[in-house]
């Protein structure tokens, strides 16, 4: 079992899906990715640069794709608590994978045209 794996395990059944779920969005669209526990959560780099980390929490999962990637989807992401490079998604509510992949498409094309 990879770090990752380990990472998500420590979480209720239902929680661990929800993060899979993340995880596999990710892995999906920059499949070469490089995966690590970075800042004690999940964390990607492509091209050598950040991408995106998840991470869970009791009440919500928090995604964090650098401030970027949160000002480009600032009016989507309005309706959830956000912090300056993160927003957090209640597990109480459907968490909005539609928008996750949207936003790592859009960091993944950022991290492309820096090369």
């Amino acid at each position: 079992m990879n770090k990752i794996d380990q990472y998500i395990s420590k979480f209720p059944e239902e929680v661990q899906q929800q993060l899979q779920k993340v995880r596999a969005i990710i892995k999906t669209i920059a499949p070469e990715a490089i995966e690590q526990l970075a800042y004690g959560m999940p964390g990607y780099k492509t091209n050598g640069k950040p991408l995106v980390y998840f991470a869970g929490y009791k009440n919500h999962i928090g995604f964090y794709a650098t401030p970027s990637g949160h000002k480009a989807f600032q009016k989507q992401m309005s309706i959830y608590k956000q912090g300056k490079g993160s927003v957090q998604f209640p597990l109480n509510q459907p968490i909005p994978f539609d928008l996750i992949e949207k936003i790592v498409r859009f960091r993944v094309d950022q991290n492309s045209a820096s090369k």
